[in-house]
């Protein structure tokens, strides 16, 4: 009888050593798949945080050139493209939310009082993209 008892010990311990449970794997996967999901969080953010900084970027080379043109010409120029056949810039740039550089929004200066029939010109230049940064400020309204 004694030998019974230990080769009944003995087969139930072998079964439990062999493998895990159906809640030890439940736990492993519940786990692995929040890790996974905190990372495609943070991986969007990044994506996002880049295609904000180099439309910053583009803003703030476009404003560059549009104000070296009014202090080379003393005047406003009459559209984007004025920048690119005047040497300011080797081309418009792409809005990297849009992916296109036709949807840039311009603001025209206001008009000179000595020349009131003369074209405004393009004061500043703003996105065209719809949403909101991350931190909270419309690209539209981006300064």
């Amino acid at each position: 009888m004694a030998r019974n008892t230990k080769t009944g010990s003995a087969a139930s311990r072998r079964r439990r050593d062999g493998g895990f449970t159906l809640v030890e794997l439940l736990i492993v996967i519940s786990l692995i798949s929040i890790l996974a999901a905190m990372g495609l969080v943070q991986y969007r953010n990044s994506v996002t945080a880049t295609r904000e900084a180099t439309l910053k970027t583009n803003l703030f080379r476009m404003r560059d050139a549009i104000d070296q043109y009014y202090a080379d010409k003393g005047k406003y120029p009459s559209a984007l493209d004025s920048l690119v056949s005047d040497g300011y810039l080797r081309r418009i740039p792409e809005d990297p939310f849009t992916k296109s550089a036709d949807t840039w929004t311009t603001v025209p200066a206001e008009p000179d009082p000595n020349n009131p029939a003369s074209e405004p010109g393009v004061y500043d230049v703003k996105s065209g993209a719809q949403g909101t940064a991350l931190d909270g400020s419309s690209y539209s309204d981006w300064d």
